[in-house]
């Protein structure tokens, strides 16, 4: 397979990914605000996510395991269409949990709140869980 094949192969299986999680495939301003909360290393530009969205580019090792991570798919399915494509790729076999779409946006929206409202978002979570724990 060429690589131009392989590029347009993995943008279908990226869209793929975004659309079983709710997010827009045809956005690639909203794939690279989504993907910069989520991800530690250099941010993404819109330009990047369009050239992923429309099968130009395939992202680096790095940010493909951050994507599948996020998109809750492993990395060698989302690069190579491979094996199971509901696992991460990160923590598949190791009996950890991946978040799900509506965690990893939750986590997002706490992490865009000032230190003062995160605590306060921090306590009344506490306070769920305690409750929660009582009934």
């Amino acid at each position: 397979m060429n690589s131009s094949q392989e590029r347009l192969q993995f943008s279908e299986r990226l869209q793929q990914a975004l659309r079983h999680t709710e997010f827009s495939a045809e956005s690639p301003t909203q794939l690279a605000r989504e993907f910069n909360l989520r991800f530690s290393g250099n941010p993404v530009t819109v330009h990047a996510a369009r050239k992923w969205l429309q099968g130009e580019s395939i992202p680096t090792q790095e940010k493909l395991r951050a994507l599948a991570s996020w998109l809750s798919v492993s990395a060698d399915w989302l690069r190579f269409g491979t094996t199971d494509n509901t696992s991460t790729g990160s923590s598949a076999g190791k009996g950890q949990n991946p978040l799900g779409a509506q965690d990893a946006k939750m986590v997002a929206a706490l992490q865009q709140l000032d230190d003062h409202d995160r605590m306060i978002a921090y306590e009344f979570l506490r306070t769920l869980l305690r409750v929660g724990h009582k009934k």
